[in-house]
């Protein structure tokens, strides 16, 4: 076989399994057959289905587990433009699914020389944190953490059931949340978050660092929220200047 036919024929394999996938061939729960039975059934020699597969998998189209097998990799459900400051909710919404949320703890406590550092706040402003995990349809999806300055957090806790902390701060009408400074950290595996969210070592977390400002340029809001990677992605629209 010249050259130029193993080409073809890899770029037809590529094509192929591509199709198999969409069609749903294959999933993220039934892994692909093994290389012999998958050479065979696309009538190619094993280095040129093996070649194909490299690629796929480089593509992210498909993810090889050692010892497990070669499974199609999920889409993420939910997607964001980074430039936009929606919430968790909008974004589930947005995908058919019915947003819930999970209270895990509040804790109320002093200002230590970090949150005053962070918040330009006093050493008598008393800090906020809540820790909540965002569902999908009851699926566990994000895992936030969040921190306010007790005073500009007009409502008690409990209230926060039914109610976004963004609604919260913004109650008095003395503050809105205008824009966010965020930096995105993508994190393997972590012992709380990961737990938390259901997922294993192979499920990766994308963590979203955000310093929520208000109008008048005042930090209001200090989130950390853990994404569940293969259920969320985000994107940044760039233009040139």
């Amino acid at each position: 076989m010249s050259m130029e036919d193993q080409a073809d024929l890899y770029l037809h394999v590529i094509a192929q399994l591509k199709q198999d996938i969409e069609i749903g061939v294959f999933t993220e729960t039934k892994g692909l057959p093994s290389e012999f039975e998958l050479a065979q059934t696309l009538g190619v020699d094993r280095s040129i289905l093996r070649k194909a597969l490299h690629f796929l998998e480089a593509e992210k189209v498909i993810v090889h587990k050692h010892g497990v097998g070669t499974f199609v990799n999920p889409k993420p459900l939910f997607t964001s433009g980074i430039e936009q400051l929606s919430s968790v909710s909008t974004m589930i919404r947005e995908a058919g699914m019915e947003p819930g949320t999970i209270f895990m703890d509040v804790s109320d406590e002093d200002s230590s020389d970090e949150s005053i550092a962070l918040f330009d706040s006093d050493e008598e402003d008393r800090l906020v944190t809540i820790k909540r995990v965002r569902t999908a349809d009851g699926e566990p999806v994000v895992y936030c953490v969040d921190t306010v300055l007790a005073k500009n957090l007009p409502i008690g806790t409990q209230d926060l059931l039914n109610i976004s902390i963004f609604e919260a701060i913004e109650l008095s009408g003395e503050i809105r949340i205008e824009q966010a400074v965020a930096h995105i950290e993508p994190v393997g595996y972590d012992e709380i978050a990961s737990s938390i969210l259901r997922c294993g070592i192979d499920v990766p977390l994308l963590v979203l660092l955000q310093k929520h400002y208000s109008e008048d340029g005042e930090m209001v809001l200090y989130s950390k929220n853990y994404f569940r990677a293969d259920k969320f992605s985000f994107h940044v629209v760039r233009k040139r200047v």
